[in-house]
């Protein structure tokens, strides 16, 4: 019922309703240095470009998958390599899919990108401890009514001694990789870890306040605008609905007409409770 009131607005309507909309910035990349919770990752450390790689018999050929991520940083474009067999410069998950068969020289049939820095969903991991970075890529096939969202996951294990990455899967629209790394168990903030731990509460200090200002800023914004919204729905209402015009457009004009005077009662009472009452010196008599 509300979406069809609101889709059956005029556009003049919906242009001055959406000239208060919040606007959602998108977010930096992504640069391996994080918090989730109380737990501070730093994944400097993997910030290398790692190269995977899959067999698969496909009788007379074989097909290769061949992927290449570097999570903190887009992937080095290559130059001997043609445009059309690479990924975009801004990909840092490409998938590339090759064809061998003898005798022959190999043939890449697909490139995918898979991931980039710029929409990363990360999630901490208690079973087994690590990290889980998920990111997202275009659709593939670009422009085909079959295309699929790309995704690419990295499951990050917590443990001392590191491996070499796993490809796991791939189904044509999710990548997946496991990867046992140090790198992945991260430190609790305000363990002691950083040296500049006598910073540490200062710089909480001022998140804190940042963070309550912030609030506060965006609950007075909500209000404004359901404020907003109410008169001119209202407007709009009355006008469709009585065919009013001018003042008769606001919504409960009585009520508003009304709120002045409602006021002044308040402010009458509050002022006469406040004023202390004389006493009186006529010992109890009564004028008739």
């Amino acid at each position: 019922m509300i979406i069809r009131y609101f889709s059956s607005l005029p556009p003049a309507i919906l242009l001055l309703l959406s000239c208060y909309t919040p606007i959602i910035l998108a977010a930096d990349s992504f640069n391996c240095v994080f918090n989730i919770d109380t737990t501070k990752f730093d994944l400097s450390s993997l910030n290398n470009e790692h190269k995977i790689t899959r067999s698969r018999s496909t009788p007379p050929s074989t097909m290769v998958d061949s992927l290449t991520f570097n999570i903190c940083d887009n992937l080095t474009i290559q130059g001997e390599v043609a445009e059309i067999d690479r990924c975009p410069s801004d990909t840092r998950v490409c998938l590339t899919k090759i064809n061998q068969k003898q005798e022959q020289e190999d043939r890449i049939v697909a490139v995918i990108p898979l991931g980039d820095g710029l929409n990363v969903n990360l999630t901490k991991l208690s079973s087994p401890t690590g990290l889980s970075i998920t990111m997202h890529g275009q659709p593939y096939p670009s422009g085909s009514d079959n295309a699929k969202d790309q995704t690419f996951n990295l499951k990050l294990i917590c443990d001392e001694n590191a491996s070499d990455p796993k490809f796991v899967s791939y189904d044509g629209s999710l990548a997946e990789v496991e990867w046992t790394n140090p790198a992945a168990c991260g430190s609790e903030v305000g363990d002691g870890s950083d040296n500049d731990s006598g910073n540490d509460g200062d710089s909480e200090g001022d998140e804190e306040e940042e963070s309550v200002g912030s609030g506060i800023g965006w609950f007075f914004l909500v209000i404004l605008l359901a404020f907003i919204a109410y008169f001119v729905l209202g407007a709009y209402h009355n006008y469709t609905t009585y065919g009013a015009t001018g003042m008769d457009l606001i919504p409960h004009r009585d009520f508003w007409q009304e709120v002045p005077y409602m006021m002044s009662d308040v402010v009458s009472h509050l002022c006469s409770s406040a004023r202390p009452r004389r006493s009186s010196n006529r010992g109890g008599y009564i004028a008739v």
